[in-house]
């Protein structure tokens, strides 16, 4: 919402010494962000005045162009001489000037200069050359009058046109909605100066009467409807500069006399309205629901298929308006328009917007309609922009209007004097509390036992909850009467086991080298399909959102990869090649329970509720997952670069596996979206049962081509509340052994196919207790091992807890552990 100062003093009784800036200060502390103070007309300076053009000759150039060369009356002794290239003005017109010496927008000097065999002694300026719009069609010709007398001529113009001005730009919460108006800011300025605020659209009371033209009200998405009509408007009548003016200084620009007027009531007292062609129209016109598929084309000239969400504007020809967003074609104000229709209603909130986010029409009455506006104002509203209709246009306000429909009435509440106190933590007296409610035209009556009935003012829907009125009072006393008090902590036990454990994890992770990073848990299935997903996988179960953000993502996500895939093709697109991202999420599994129902917001939902929507929540497990692309170390003049490959993401959902104490085990297996030879099943054993906590490995080509990532991406995601689960819990502290390590190594020889894991893990069955470590250092292929084989070189490490192993002892366990291996895996021993 940006406000003119100039416009908010006229409202407001201000004292001449305030400031804008305090203003701006005043307005934040009540939680109206002020996000900056820009003035209007300052890029001009020097002598911009007033003149009037004595006369003027047409001079053709050689170059085709036609100029004028005029004498300007700027109310000096002698006329000045100008040239000027447009021509829509004649001899007599008062126009601004801009002498010698005055500095225009853009740091464009004005000196006396020779120009087209003449010497200019100044320029006759347009809208846009003073910064006070866009428009460049022609010179700006100033009214013959100017509050009831003639422009003075060498007075400066730029006072004359009220162009200096300081505009605040504000933030308006969704919950302020009676904030988007200059009626709400002077009020809001008004009660925290506490200066005198007189209403200039205080509620009209009027029963309801259909004397006007007809309406007729058929979806009750419509409280109230006026109509009230003016005949014989003159279509060429001027917008005054004053209301062009401050509506540019509102940020909206002018379109025509009529159409300014209405914009300028809705601006200044947020009630939107909307003017029909009176002859434009078919008979009675009747708000109603669309029926699907209808159509209608709006002011924009787009033809829209309609919903029956829509709320509708019609007559006896069909639909006219997209009630509360914009209007139709059929009946708009044209150039020949003399007879008006004017509306103004009050629109369900929710019902519009639902509308105008769905045909995207976002628009200065939707927005308001959408953030609640005054149930009380239209006729009110109405009854002005007819009477500056017929004011400044020259037309005849009918006597008869139509009010159809009734105010809602507004909701009681009872709190008692000191919940503003007790809530906030601060000296509040109950006459501080009813004072300040009072100066927010709340309705209090005071009951002998302490307690307070309230009526909020028609304007404020958003006073309904009882610590609504809390805030109501610490916003306008100021929140700094909160003082700071630490919060004693309560008795406890700390972090609890998961706690601490997802936080061991994600710090091992992190000083592993991999970057964090936060998506957004919405999806779409076309991302589930560019996965590779068959039709009957588990993550192919979506939950689906009654209210997305966005319709291209309506559902919450199964798996972390494809907000990480996102991210990986957002930073690859800036040249961020080596990546090695990873995320910690929820991911949302349906288990097939019926949709969640949605309370109502009016009230706090019952026990039965609460119930019902907690008991159809999905499965929301805890996952873990990386991507990794491009080089995991950059080339330096040690070593060449090391590129990122599966033995990374395995790496990675080992660190993590070991900051819980937890051993991995490895078995390859195919599983979307993984290369079907090169992703490996990680899992943890748990008794005799292995326990599948996730994937890694490198994607397949076509997941990587769907998702424009790097080639050979790799992924790993982990199920990390299964592995919390499953990891050991503390104990004992087995202790350090003071007898040596007698190492063994031992080379196997496999075919091409088996897994190293699955050796490994036969030698550390066949092995026995006395096996202390285990490490693969070395994998050979060739031909001295024969064709489809491949040597697997181990290091083993046995200790006793007792004694010193003798040799024996330990070959023993060695060949124990060889025997295993040729049992499980065909492994025979390298000679």
């Amino acid at each position: 919402m940006r406000v003119p100062m100039s416009w908010l003093r006229e409202m407001v009784a201000l004292p001449a010494a305030v400031t804008t800036q305090q203003v701006a200060d005043a307005l934040t502390r009540v939680g109206l962000q002020v996000e900056r103070i820009e003035v209007t007309g300052a890029e001009v300076s020097g002598p911009v005045v007033v003149g009037r053009v004595l006369e003027s000759v047409d001079e053709p150039q050689k170059n085709g162009k036609v100029i004028r060369w005029c004498q300007v009356d700027v109310g000096e002794a002698e006329p000045r001489g100008i040239v000027c290239g447009a021509h829509n003005f004649a001899a007599g017109d008062a126009v601004v000037v801009a002498l010698p010496g005055a500095v225009l927008p853009g740091g464009f000097a004005i000196s006396a200069r020779k120009t087209y065999g003449h010497i200019s002694d100044g320029m006759i300026c347009a809208v846009d050359e003073l910064g006070i719009g866009e428009d460049h069609t022609g010179i700006l010709v100033l009214p013959e009058l100017v509050d009831g007398k003639p422009p003075t001529l060498g007075a400066d113009a730029m006072d004359l046109l009220q162009a200096r001005d300081e505009v605040l730009e504000i933030d308006v919460t969704p919950d302020c909605g009676y904030c988007l108006s200059m009626r709400g800011m002077a009020r809001e300025t008004a009660q925290a100066f506490g200066v005198e605020f007189t209403d200039p659209y205080a509620e009209v009371v009027a029963t309801q009467t259909d004397a006007g033209y007809p309406v007729r009200l058929d979806s009750s998405n419509c409280s109230l409807f006026s109509a009230l009509t003016i005949t014989g408007v003159d279509p060429q009548a001027p917008t005054p500069l004053w209301m062009s003016h401050r509506l540019a200084a509102a940020g909206m620009r002018s379109i025509s006399l009529n159409v300014d007027i209405t914009n300028y009531v809705m601006l200044e007292s947020g009630q939107p309205l909307h003017a029909y062609d009176a002859d434009a129209l078919q008979g009675t016109i009747v708000v109603r629901q669309a029926v699907d598929g209808e159509h209608l084309v709006t002011l924009d000239d787009v033809d829209r298929t309609l919903s029956a969400e829509d709320l509708l504007i019609t007559d006896d020809s069909g639909p006219i308006g997209l009630a509360g967003v914009m209007g139709g074609r059929t009946t708009e104000l044209s150039a020949s328009t003399r007879n008006i229709v004017l509306e103004a209603a009050h629109f369900d909130p929710a019902s519009i917007g639902r509308t105008f986010r769905r045909h995207k029409l976002a628009s200065e009455a939707s927005v308001r309609f959408a953030r609640g506006v005054d149930p009380a104002l239209p006729l009110a509203a109405a009854q002005a922009a007819a009477r500056l209709m017929a004011e400044l246009g020259g037309g005849k306000l009918a006597d008869d209007y139509t009010l159809t429909g009734e105010v809602p009435v507004m909701p009681t509440q009872r709190i008692r004097a000191d919940l503003p106190a007790r809530i906030l933590g601060a000296q509040i007296s109950a006459q501080q509390v009813v004072d300040v409610l009072r100066a927010s035209c709340v309705e209090v009556t005071e009951q002998p036992d302490g307690w307070l009935d309230l009526v909020p003012p028609t304007w404020r829907g958003d006073l309904v909850d009882p610590y609504d009125y809390v805030e109501e009072v610490g916003c306008k006393l100021g929140l700094e009467l909160i003082t700071a008090e630490v919060p004693r902590a309560a008795a406890g036990r700390g972090l609890s086991f998961e706690q601490r454990s997802r936080r061991a994890v994600l710090a091992a992770i992190a000083q592993a080298g991999f970057a964090e990073l936060i998506t957004l848990p919405f999806i779409s299935s076309e991302e589930l399909d560019k996965l590779g997903l068959s039709p009957d996988d588990p993550r192919r179960a979506l939950v689906q959102l009654a209210n997305p953000l966005a319709d291209t993502q309506p559902f919450m996500r199964t798996t972390l990869l494809p907000g990480l895939f996102t991210a990986v093709a957002r930073n690859t697109s800036r040249s961020q090649d080596d990546l090695a991202l990873f995320e910690c999420g929820s991911v949302f599994w349906a288990n097939g329970s019926a949709p969640a129902p949605v309370p109502d917001v009016s009230h706090r939902p019952s026990d039965a509720e609460i119930k019902a929507v907690t008991g159809n929540l999905p499965d929301q497990p805890r996952m873990l997952a990386a991507v990794l692309t491009g080089n995991w170390l950059p080339a330096g003049w040690q070593h060449p670069a090391i590129r990122a490959d599966w033995t990374h993401a395995v790496y990675f959902a080992e660190t993590a596996a070991s900051a819980l104490g937890s051993t991995l085990v490895r078995r390859a297996v195919a599983h979307t979206p993984w290369h079907p030879g090169r992703c490996a099943e990680l899992g943890v054993q748990v008794g005799d049962q292995l326990v599948v906590i996730g994937h890694a490995g490198e994607l397949h080509p076509s997941v990587v081509k769907a998702y424009g990532l790097p080639e050979r991406a790799c992924a790993v995601e982990l199920n990390l509340d299964v592995l919390i689960a499953t990891a050991p819990r503390g104990g004992e502290i087995a202790p350090l052994s003071s007898y040596p390590m007698t190492k063994q190594d031992v080379a196997l020889i496999v075919d091409v196919d088996v897994p190293a894991a699955e050796v490994q893990r036969a030698l550390i069955d066949g092995a026995g207790e006395l096996l202390e470590s285990i490490r693969l250092f070395d994998i050979y292929t060739g031909a001295q091992i024969g064709e489809g084989k491949k040597s697997l070189a181990f290091a083993l490490g046995f200790r006793a807890a007792d004694r010193t192993l003798t040799e024996a002892e330990a070959a023993v366990a060695r060949e124990a552990a060889v025997a295993k291996a040729a049992q499980d895996c065909g492994a025979s021993q390298r000679a």
